[in-house]
Formats: C-alpha cells, sequence, structure tokens
C-alpha cells in the first residue's frame, strides 16, 4: 500500500508534449556536439579529424561550449522530473528493476559488444590494421568503456541513490510547497553552481575523466544539481508554474552572456596564458569561465522550458516517432558519425568543410537507425 504522503504531489498534467519535443532538440544537439569535436572543436572521440582553420575552430568552439552549458544537464534535470511519479507508481523494486533494464542493459550492450566494434571501425579503416574482427577482439582489452552512455551509468547511479533516500525517509515525497524560482534566484542557483564548479575544477579540471565510468567530475556539479531541481520542480509544479516572462528574462540573459564569449579569447591573446587556465586550476580565469558557463546554461534551460511550455506542447505522428527513437539514437549515434567520418575521409578539403557536409548527414542517419532500432521486437521493450 501507497504511503499517503505520495499523493500529496501536484497533479501534473496527462501529457507533456514540449518535454518530448525538447528531448528530441537535446538528442539531436548531441550527434551534432561529436560531429563538431571530431573535426576541431575540444574533446575527444573516435575518430579525429581536426581542422586548424582558426575561423573555422572559434565558432566551432563556441557552439560546443555554449551546448556543453546546458544539453545535458537539460537531461537530468528532465530524467529527474518524472523519477518520483515512476518510483510512487511502480514501488522501489519494480523501479529498479525497471531501471536495471532500461538503463543497465543498454550500458553492457554498449560497453562489451558496440564500443568494441566501433573502436574497430577507425583501427581497420583509418588506421589501416586489416585485422579480422575475431582475431581483433583476441586482443581487445578495453571492455569497460561506457562511451556517451556514460550519462546512462550516472543516472543508473543517481537512481540508486535516490530509491536509497526514499527508503530511509518517508517525508521524502511529501509537497514541500516550495515557490516557483524567481529569476533572482534562478541566477543566484546559477552563480552557486559556478562556484561549486571553480572548487571542484581546482583538482579536477575539465577533460580529466574518471576511467572506466567516462565521468568528467568538472560538470558533475551541474548534473546533481539539476537532478535535484528535477525532483523539487515535480513536488512543487515549478514546470507548469514557470513564467513566460522569467523565461524571456533569462533568455535576454543568455544572449548577453553569449555576447561575452570573445573576452575570452581576448583575455587569452592579452595576458598570453594557457588556454588550460580557463579549464581548470587555481586561476581567476576559471572561476570566471565556471561562473559564465553555469550562467549561461541555467539561463537557456529556463528559457527552452517556459518557449517550449508555450510554442511546442503539441505533437503529430511524425514527432512522436522522433520522440520514441531519441534513446536508441543517444545510443546508436556514434556509429552513424564515424561512418560518415570514414567515408569522406578521403575527401582533400578541409575538414571544416567536412563538418558542414557530415553534420546534417549525421543527425538524419542516427534518427533513422534509431527508428529502425526501436522497431526490433524484444528491443523496443528495452530502449
Amino acid at each position: 500500500m501507497s504511503n499517503p504522503t505520495e499523493t500529496s504531489a501536484p497533479a501534473q498534467p496527462q501529457k507533456l508534449f514540449y518535454i518530448d519535443n525538447i528531448r528530441i532538440i537535446l538528442t539531436a544537439l548531441v550527434v551534432l556536439h561529436h560531429v563538431f569535436v571530431a573535426y576541431g572543436a575540444p574533446g575527444g572521440w573516435y575518430y579525429l579529424e581536426k581542422t586548424t582553420n582558426m575561423g573555422a575552430l572559434i565558432p566551432m568552439t563556441m557552439v560546443v561550449s555554449i551546448n556543453q552549458s546546458f544539453f545535458m544537464g537539460f537531461f537530468f534535470l528532465l530524467a529527474a522530473y518524472f523519477t518520483q511519479s515512476s518510483y510512487d507508481r511502480k514501488g522501489a523494486a519494480r523501479f529498479l528493476s525497471d531501471r536495471l533494464l532500461r538503463l543497465g542493459v543498454p550500458l553492457l550492450f554498449y560497453s562489451l559488444i558496440f564500443s568494441p566494434f566501433l573502436i574497430y571501425l577507425v583501427y581497420y579503416f583509418a588506421e589501416g590494421h586489416h585485422t579480422p574482427y575475431l582475431q581483433y577482439l583476441g586482443g581487445f582489452d578495453d571492455w569497460v568503456d561506457f562511451g556517451v552512455l556514460w550519462f546512462v551509468a550516472a543516472l543508473l547511479l543517481f537512481t540508486f541513490v535516490y530509491i536509497i533516500w526514499r527508503s530511509i525517509t518517508q517525508k521524502a515525497t511529501a509537497h514541500t510547497n516550495l515557490p516557483v524560482p524567481t529569476t533572482g534566484r534562478i541566477i543566484l542557483f546559477a552563480l552557486t553552481l559556478g562556484l561549486i564548479s571553480f572548487l571542484v575544477r581546482i583538482v579536477f579540471p575539465v577533460g580529466w575523466v574518471l576511467k572506466p565510468l567516462g565521468f568528467q567530475p568538472g560538470h558533475f556539479t551541474q548534473y546533481v544539481g539539476l537532478f535535484i531541481v528535477g525532483l523539487l520542480a515535480y513536488k512543487n509544479n515549478w514546470f507548469n508554474e514557470l513564467p513566460a516572462r522569467t523565461g524571456k528574462q533569462m533568455g535576454l540573459f543568455a544572449i548577453l552572456l553569449f555576447l561575452f564569449f570573445p573576452v575570452f579569447y581576448i583575455i587569452k591573446a592579452k595576458l598570453n596564458m594557457p588556454i588550460s587556465w580557463f579549464s581548470g586550476g587555481f586561476h581567476w580565469q576559471t572561476l570566471l569561465y565556471a561562473v559564465w558557463e553555469q550562467c549561461i546554461g541555467i539561463s537557456i534551460i529556463t528559457a527552452l522550458l517556459t518557449r517550449g511550455k508555450r510554442l511546442w506542447n503539441k505533437s503529430t505522428p511524425f514527432l512522436a516517432k522522433l520522440s520514441r527513437s531519441a534513446f536508441a539514437v543517444y545510443i546508436f549515434h556514434p556509429l552513424a558519425i564515424i561512418s560518415l567520418s570514414l567515408i569522406v575521409r578521403s575527401w582533400a578539403v578541409d575538414p571544416a568543410v567536412k563538418l558542414l557536409v557530415v553534420t546534417p548527414l549525421a543527425v538524419l542517419c542516427s534518427f533513422l537507425i534509431g527508428r529502425l532500432i526501436v522497431l526490433i521486437p524484444g528491443v523496443k521493450k528495452i530502449i
């Protein structure tokens, strides 16, 4: 029998189409992000062909920096928003088994089957090692590699923590009557995230990866913070009550912060400092970038939520199919990016030109692959 406090959360709309539509956008941004990294933006990827054209590198860096400021944190926020209702509906045991199936199985598949195959594609076609696949697997020793599914591993970890928390307090589901955050409080939250991120990055700079999990502690301040906000947002009906005015104000703030981005390049040039000083260590540049990143990221998230609620809370059969395929796209998009990158590998143009061709094709192919995957009997029950 459910605890009486479990019914105290405010009623939510039966279908939040705008959240499904935002997920589609975020998934497309994941694909775009990794194509940009492959062709020059900062970061690691399976196959790299980095441009040296500064005219291309600067806007590419701007895209991935702004993207990084919000897109993965937004995923954690949305995942948390639906966590309590799923737990209340299913109970602890079924909730855990469902998460282990829907998150654990893809994680094992990616690490033990898919990731070795992706690495082999680069090994065979890009590096020229024409070794048969089974022979290659015989010498493969990197079996624990979550790759892009580090997010799934983190979400599974957050799920375990949530279940433990619910088990030790019966008041976990009580409606806390917290008012919807104002613009000022949202900015204060972003500033706090930026300060904590700075402290974390003194020890763990951006780019430092906890292997084999693939976690970057330098970004996890936002992920943890937004997961908690997602839980509070559901209990206090924040998504429904968030005023359009707040979203517009945060959207304008995001534009101002976007216009500030060139200042980072001016600081680097004037001080002749290593670019790594923005990523971590006890430097004022690290603090500046961490605060900027969190402020623009939280601003974009807030603006998208209010805009989505107002303009995108509708669906069509086409959008429904895209939404249904989003998780499969997230899992399998590396195959589309790597395959397309290898196909145009011998094309004698600057990698920045390849970026313009590969990006739209990668998004299109990723969603086509995702759609096919969810149609497979049995598989569609998991993803």
